[in-house]
């Protein structure tokens, strides 16, 4: 986290991954996708109502082969490259069989659903990026240090060593986990414990990287580096959950590491078996071979998973759920208790005054009004139900005057 590199660690597959390295092609992948897709369905159209010339349907088929054939056909290059028998290079040698054979439409086909299983798992990890993204901009890139001398100055917060002190300013993100030296604040810990109401913190206190610091100002002194932080260990954990696969996924993997060797050898015998050993005709059984390839390209077993995981992940997200990835959607499944923080969570993280207890000779609506007074001139979440409830009764008053905020307290003002 010293450094803010977005950790965009590619997981490593195994000889039966697909080779999901999702680098960049010359055009987005959406747009290939989209492009094959189309022209797919159209060649299919055409082939159906015999409309046009008789060429067409080939062109429009090359076109959505190759489009789609670029998310897939150099994954395959590098497979051989590296002698490995993979997804890729088996879905690869099946296109080329069909088209061989005059399956244009087949192989368009394949093409287009390998490619959008590999632009749904592309899709999974942006978001696995934009997630890590959003925790890294929590934390300020830079810190105020104190000298000894009392002087300040701004340094980057991976040049920030253990034991400095910094200045802390009121309405600003907190750089580094440390223990408050001076000063009170209230400061809002909901990027780190999902808590809405601001936690007051004073000398002794602990105070965590990406927190915003209220309205008081603090010095702190540093007790962890950058790389150590709360927020950076946070970071590191949502980054290594996301790229962990799912056991659907992992299973589909380690499958497709004994099926696409089995599969090679299958077609090889089927093609060499019956013209040596039986006599049969060579350009018969090498059809027949091909046609295996093409047949046995597991599309829908690749693109079963990555559709069901980004469906479900997207619809819960339509719903206000956010599932971290796969992995977790997948062990919602077995679950059979279930633990969950209060605010926000199960409640609508905002607080409101249920009850009101008078003393002496005051009523409720004077206590109100008394209590409206003076929070008005307050952003605090308990302030701001208790002028709300004020308002929705229908309760006139006037700000307070002489308002001052005490941390851990209160507040108190002047009412004329």
């Amino acid at each position: 986290m010293s450094d803010h590199h977005s950790h965009e660690s590619k997981p490593s597959c195994g000889g039966g991954c697909c080779g999901h390295g999702h680098e960049e092609s010359p055009l987005p992948q959406g747009v290939l996708v989209t492009i094959s897709g189309i022209l797919t369905g159209a060649g299919l159209l055409i082939g159906w109502t015999a409309s046009g010339p008789a060429w067409l349907e080939t062109v429009v088929f090359a076109i959505a082969t190759l489009a789609g054939g670029l998310l897939v056909f150099p994954h395959a290059w590098k497979a051989l490259l590296a002698l490995r028998l993979d997804m890729n290079v088996l879905m690869t040698v099946a296109v080329a069989g069909a088209w061989i054979i005059g399956e244009h439409g087949e192989a368009a086909a394949v093409v287009f659903l390998f490619s959008l299983s590999e632009l749904l798992e592309s899709w999974a990890a942006t978001r696995a990026r934009r997630a890590v993204s959003a925790l890294l901009d929590l934390s300020p890139p830079t810190g105020i240090v104190v000298s000894d001398d009392g002087s300040e100055r701004e340094l980057k917060v991976g040049e920030i060593s253990i034991g400095s002190r910094l200045r802390v300013r009121s309405g600003s993100r907190i750089p580094l986990d440390g223990e408050v030296l001076t000063g009170s604040s209230a400061v809002n810990q909901a990027a780190i414990t999902g808590e809405s109401v601001p936690v007051d913190k004073s000398a002794g206190d602990p105070v965590f990287a990406g927190t915003m610091n209220g309205e008081g100002s603090l010095e702190v002194r540093v007790t962890k580096a950058a790389s150590d932080t709360t927020l950076a260990r946070i970071i590191r954990l949502v980054g290594e959950a996301e790229e962990q696969r799912p056991p659907t996924q992992r299973w589909v993997d380690r499958f497709a590491a004994i099926y696409t060797p089995a599969v090679f050898v299958m077609a090889i015998l089927v093609a060499i078996i019956p013209p040596l050993l039986l006599g049969q005709p060579w350009s018969a059984w090498v059809y027949r071979a091909l046609v295996l390839l093409v047949i046995a390209c597991p599309c829908a077993l690749v693109i079963a998973t990555p559709v069901s995981i980004v469906s479900g992940l997207t619809a819960l997200a339509r719903r206000g759920v956010l599932v971290k990835g796969g992995i977790y959607l997948e062990a919602v499944g077995k679950l059979r208790a279930l633990a969950v923080d209060k605010t926000g969570t199960i409640t609508m993280g905002k607080s409101q005054v249920v009850g009101i207890t008078p003393v002496a000779e005051l009523s409720e609506h004077d206590v109100l009004r008394v209590a409206a007074s003076i929070n008005t001139h307050s952003e605090h979440p308990l302030a701001t139900a208790i002028v709300e409830q004020a308002r929705s009764r229908g309760i006139a008053f006037e700000p307070a005057g002489d308002y001052a905020s005490v941390t851990g307290q209160g507040a108190r003002a002047i009412i004329a």
